[in-house]
């Protein structure tokens, strides 16, 4: 069936005029004359459709009465060059074939503006519009991108686990995972759920991070990356925050902070680049559709060097700047969007990357600095999104991080394996992590993380 097919990118590109081709894909419209009918194909391989011009004289009406938008069809015809304005070629037909009709009285996609609320009620239909067939292949791209890199710079590609007993982030927002009947779970001689009668015999939950497990690996086999699904039960109804979303997390035996900020920063420049070489055609539609500024904030990334600087620093200068602030700034309190977003779009107007943050609001493993208040944390802040990396080098000295964890008040029964490795050939390593669905946010432009995932997770939504 598919020995012929050639696929509308390639024919738009390189196909050569006069010779035989087919396609197949989904008429996305219609276009009734009295000699001819004008389809517009899309198959997925480009923002960019093949249109078919169908002599009326040699279809029989029952074939053509059949094709509507949505239709799927397989369409046999010569390439010829478009006299129209729009398209360097196009299919004169000489065979059509229906998979599949689509009844224009219910089919949703008809040929007109769609909001994105709307679209994401009908998530398994929407792959099929410009907009979010642009976002998938960019998704697709970047996904590659991200194995390419690393692959070429010798790390190693390590699966940490989905179900897991700890909470890397000390955090607490995890979803549990169980076998045990809700309706009468088994309870101990105290009242309490008994997680010893449960399938893994103790309290297991979904990931929130492969950090913990990704720092083994590194200090085995040096430097390594995750790059998985990970989930959060934050009940957050934000355009940032979704309860399913896939991370990105080198870790590296033997770097130290700075070397960590180096690779964080050319790992986000080669994405950015190879973004807007292999991804021309969907960025400048979704440049002109949704985000005018886009293409040249992408441009600003490559073109400038990001500032490093410490949290002190950064909080003086929010202080001294004379901003009205939604969430007041003072030395020990977390930094917010409206924060970081100042930091790059208006005072330094480059990207910025922030070390050095007070112990208290990062997360236990983290390397303590000589102050006994401050920690080498990392964050990477970039224009509109803010934070887009966020990463430290890790405490590798087995007394202090045995003194952060008790001090946290964390479990140490489930933290005995990763105090191991500062046990058994400590050394120096560091580490971040990449929210994928941050990434296409800015590499898009889209302004809902839900639009930049195929089917959202959040709060009291689940669909499809």
């Amino acid at each position: 069936m598919n020995s012929l097919r050639i696929k509308i990118r390639h024919l738009l590109v390189q196909g050569e005029t006069g010779k035989e081709v087919c396609i197949m894909g989904w008429v996305r419209s219609k276009r009734e004359s009295k000699k001819v009918t004008f389809l517009t194909v899309n198959d997925g391989s480009t923002i960019h459709h093949m249109q078919v011009v169908v002599d009326l004289e040699k279809f029989s009406e029952d074939t053509l009465k059949q094709i509507h938008t949505g239709a799927a069809v397989k369409v046999t015809g010569t390439l010829v060059e478009s006299v129209g304005r729009g398209q360097r070629v196009e299919i004169r037909a000489s065979d059509i074939e229906v998979y599949g009709t689509a009844d224009p009285e219910t089919y949703p996609l008809q040929k007109k503006g769609h909001s994105l609320e709307f679209l994401r009620e009908i998530a398994h239909l929407r792959p099929r519009t410009n907009t979010f067939g642009a976002v998938l292949r960019i998704r697709h791209a970047m996904a590659y991108a991200i194995h390419k890199y690393f692959n070429d710079r010798g790390f190693y590609y390590m699966h940490t686990p989905i179900i897991t007993a700890s909470d890397a982030e000390g955090a607490g927002e995890m979803f549990r995972v169980t076998t045990l009947d809700m309706e009468q779970p088994p309870r101990t001689p105290e009242g309490k759920v008994d997680y010893s009668k449960d399938f893994f015999g103790k309290e297991t939950k979904l990931t929130v991070s492969g950090q913990l497990e990704g720092e083994l690996g590194a200090l085995a086999l040096s430097e390594i990356y995750t790059f998985g699904p990970t989930f959060r039960a934050e009940n957050s109804n934000t355009p940032r925050h979704l309860a399913e979303f896939w991370m990105i997390e080198p870790e590296m035996a033997f770097y130290d902070i700075h070397d960590n900020m180096d690779l964080a920063e050319d790992f986000l420049k080669f994405l950015v680049r190879y973004a807007m070489e292999h991804c021309t055609d969907d960025l400048e539609f979704l440049n002109q559709m949704y985000d005018k500024e886009l293409l040249s904030r992408l441009q600003f990334i490559l073109d400038n060097e990001f500032v490093r600087m410490g949290y002190t620093e950064a909080m003086d200068i929010l202080v001294k700047s004379g901003q009205k602030w939604e969430f007041p700034v003072q030395w020990g309190s977390d930094l917010q969007a409206e924060h970081e977003r100042f930091l790059v779009e208006k005072h330094f107007r480059k990207p910025v990357m922030l070390t050095d943050y007070p112990m208290e609001i990062k997360a236990f493993y983290m390397k303590q600095n000589k102050d006994g208040k401050t920690v080498r944390a990392l964050d990477v802040l970039f224009p509109r999104i803010g934070e887009i990396i966020g990463g430290s080098q890790r405490e590798e000295n087995y007394e202090a991080l045995h003194r952060r964890i008790h001090e946290m008040g964390l479990p140490m029964k489930d933290l005995w394996w990763y105090l191991d490795t500062r046990r058994f050939g400590t050394a120096p390593h560091s580490g971040f992590g990449l929210g994928f669905e941050r990434l296409i946010l800015f590499i898009t432009g889209m302004s809902n993380i839900r639009d930049v995932i195929p089917f959202p997770r959040t709060p009291r939504n689940a669909e499809f």
